[in-house]
């Protein structure tokens, strides 16, 4: 049977000594975690190795042997490293040895009971522990379903991943460490960074305590009955600010969770969510700060008035176009004259409005200038409003032609039904048939002509109206989109895409480094982060797709 030996590439180097890992029997695996070097006591070895245990509650055991001769003078070491396995029992005990420079490695399994080489097939799998270490490939460690799988995986590849990620407490030591015990493993150069991380998460605790006090107090005071009545209720509802600060609310109650999250979906989520908040902020922090450079918020209100005032005049000089004949079509001047004049006495209260508030336009920038230090977002949907209440006007034209519009068209088509005798039954919902006088039907055609020549007018000023509508709805939907890709666009995720692909490897790819006849096969294995990988398969289907591709 083929022998399979997962050596870490960050112990190639290390100093000879004892290699310490897991076997796995179902797959007639050795997954190396670190090596353990002189000197040393066993009876220290062992007891460290029965504490690391009792943590992990992974079968760590002493493997075998690692010889790194440097010298010739060096041979006497090989002999006592195999003379190593009679005090740590564990078989076979697997004994690699690394020549000087040389790029092959010899690996070899010492039989005790016969005290034998013993020849078989070796396959030397090399891995970067930090990425296995870091990656999501194993299955989550404190559910319940780990341990229901666990023996439905040990002939998977994903024991390798669930040994390593289980082993997190060893790789705590590093060569700075005074205990009796020195070890080689991704971090023995150092755990400083690692240190930081943990000073950081615990202060961060009474921070998200105190987050999360202010978060309920905010929601209790949003959720009270006085935010539940007509006038508060209905801007609550049509403000986009108000939706989008309700929405950072909910992301802020996810991030200052007390609940640690249950697996990386979740994971990801809140650091994709707090990643876009930071940057929503940062960019929110820059535009304030522009604004208040070189009094642009004064240029700003200054400049507003005069484009309020030159789109009323391009409101009237349009009215005035369709109150003549527009593009050569011939209208109803009555009712042409009665609509024209109609919407310019809007447009006319709507300047005398514009001016009114003039005074009070630079403060009230300048207030808003200030809400885009709870983020981007929150200043983009300012500006939405704003575009809205601007441009409520034309809402109100819109609104205008489109009731009449629809008044028109309902008539129409139920006096088109008197024509053919039918009617629309309003209980049953349908049409059915009925008989109509005389009378009935010579008003019915009097009203049907008339309604019939005034829609041509009617249609005209709804189509105008709908299409100056529509291009307040796409500078509104621009800005919309833009807040959607801030809020939802996984910064975080990409980030990670980008820079650590391991961290979302979607499985593992294996390259073969060097073979050669009396030597075992060395293979590099790789986390895949396209997701055209083998993860999924067992190690036997994994070796049989390696050598009969």
């Amino acid at each position: 049977m083929v022998l399979k030996v997962f050596f870490p590439s960050c112990c190639s180097s290390a100093e000879s000594g004892i290699l310490i890992g897991r076997w796995i029997s179902e797959q007639n695996s050795a997954v190396i975690l670190a090596v353990v070097h002189f000197p040393f006591i066993p009876v220290q070895v062992k007891q460290y190795l029965s504490e690391l245990q009792r943590v992990t509650k992974v079968n760590v055991s002493v493997l075998g042997s690692w010889n790194n001769s440097k010298q010739e003078k060096e041979e006497s070491l090989s002999e006592f490293l195999e003379d190593l396995g009679t005090i740590f029992s564990h078989e076979p005990w697997i004994q690699i040895s690394k020549e000087g420079d040389s790029k092959f490695w010899s690996c070899s399994t010492l039989q005790k009971r016969s005290n034998k080489h013993r020849e078989e097939e070796i396959i030397l799998v090399y891995y970067d522990q930090r990425k296995v270490m870091l990656s999501c490939l194993h299955p989550p460690l404190d559910t319940a379903a780990s341990t229901a799988q666990e023996a439905e995986d040990a002939s998977r590849l994903s024991a390798i991943f669930d040994t390593v990620a289980k082993s997190k407490v060893l790789f705590m030591t590093d060569k700075y460490d005074d205990g009796p015990i020195k070890l080689t493993h991704w971090q023995s150069d150092g755990v400083e960074a690692s240190i930081i991380v943990e000073l950081m998460k615990q202060a961060s605790v009474p921070v998200c305590m105190l987050l999360t006090f202010l978060l309920s107090l905010i929601s209790g005071a949003c959720k009270s009955r006085m935010l539940k009545f007509w006038p508060l209720s209905f801007l609550w509802s049509k403000l986009s600010t108000c939706e989008q600060l309700a929405h950072r609310l909910q992301h802020l109650q996810v991030i200052s969770s007390n609940k640690k999250a249950q697996n990386q979906t979740q994971l990801m989520r809140k650091a994709n969510i707090f990643v876009s908040l930071l940057i929503d902020v940062a960019l929110g922090i820059l535009l304030m700060s522009w604004l208040y450079r070189k009094n642009r918020i004064g240029h700003l209100a200054d400049t507003l008035i005069p484009v309020a005032d030159h789109v009323a005049e391009e409101l009237q000089d349009l009215l005035q176009w369709l109150m003549g004949a527009p593009a050569g079509l011939k209208m109803n001047r009555a009712l042409d004259q009665v609509l024209g004049r109609f919407f310019l006495y809007h447009i006319h209260l709507w300047i005398s409005y514009i001016h009114l508030m003039s005074p009070f336009i630079e403060m009230i920038l300048w207030y808003v200038g200030l809400s885009a230090c709870l983020g981007l977002t929150v200043a983009l949907c300012i500006l939405s409003d704003i575009v809205a209440l601007l441009t409520f006007h034309i809402y109100c034209f819109y609104v205008y032609g489109a009731r009449l519009y629809c008044l028109k068209i309902y008539g129409l088509s139920s006096l088109w039904r008197l024509f053919r005798g039918k009617k629309w039954n309003v209980l049953r919902q349908r049409v059915d048939s009925c008989s109509y006088d005389l009378d009935q039907l010579f008003i019915g055609t009097l009203l049907f002509t008339i309604l019939l020549f005034l829609l041509p007018t009617t249609a005209l000023y709804y189509l105008v109206f709908t299409l100056l509508r529509l291009l307040v709805v796409i500078v509104q939907g621009l800005i919309h989109l833009l807040v959607d890709l801030v809020d939802s666009l996984p910064l975080y995720s990409i980030i990670l895409r980008l820079c650590r692909s391991y961290r979302l490897a979607a499985g593992v790819k294996f390259r073969v480094l060097e073979q050669q006849d009396g030597k075992p096969l060395r293979l590099l294995m790789q986390l895949d982060p396209t997701g055209s990988s083998l993860a999924s398969l067992s190690l036997c289907e994994l070796l049989l797709r390696l050598f009969f591709p």
